[in-house]
């Protein structure tokens, strides 16, 4: 080994020395940059635990209202809510579950229609997930759990003490929905 090779070595080392060095403090200032990006977009971490949400001041809990949950079904699905009804409080995040399965052999595909009773609690009933927004495919025999989430507006009248959400899935293209082969 001749000495310009030592000397490349030693510069070699320097270098890499140099390099897990500013890796090391690249990794420790991205705690401080984690924190405040956190801070900024709201996901609410502190010391890298999430921290409990701050209630929300909409919700009218001196009100209850019963939502009764009723599911229709045109074709060859079967379709059903998991609960016959939810007590809410006006403004109060809830999330509901139905369940549909293909009992045929072939796939289906169908769309949830909704309607709301009494007629004037329509514009106050505010879904912010839910499987009607969009046509539903299903594999034959399937079976899915679809979620609805939803509230109130505390705007809603003070004499509506109990809602119906229905749902009627209907088969797209109804009965003759099926392939020729059939």
């Amino acid at each position: 080994m001749s000495d310009g090779d030592s000397g490349s070595n030693r510069k070699l080392l320097g270098k890499l020395v140099v390099i897990a060095v500013m890796m090391f403090g690249f990794g420790y200032a991205l705690i401080p940059v984690y924190k405040h990006l956190c801070e900024v977009l709201g996901l609410n971490l502190i010391d890298g635990k999430p921290q409990e949400v701050a209630k929300n001041t909409q919700v009218d809990s001196s009100r209850e209202i019963t939502v009764e949950l009723v599911s229709n079904v045109q074709g060859t699905l079967r379709f059903r809510a998991t609960q016959n009804s939810v007590t809410v409080h006006p403004g109060e995040m809830t999330t509901v579950v139905y369940e549909v399965v293909n009992s045929v052999d072939r796939t289906v595909k169908a769309q949830a229609v909704p309607s709301y009773t009494p007629m004037e609690v329509t514009p106050h009933f505010k879904k912010v997930e839910c499987f009607c927004f969009k046509e539903q495919t299903l594999k034959p025999k399937e079976a899915r759990q679809m979620p609805v989430v939803f509230f109130i507006d505390p705007a809603v009248p003070k004499s509506v003490k109990t809602v119906t959400l229905s749902y009627t899935f209907i088969e797209a293209g109804g009965l003759g929905n099926q392939t020729a082969a059939n």
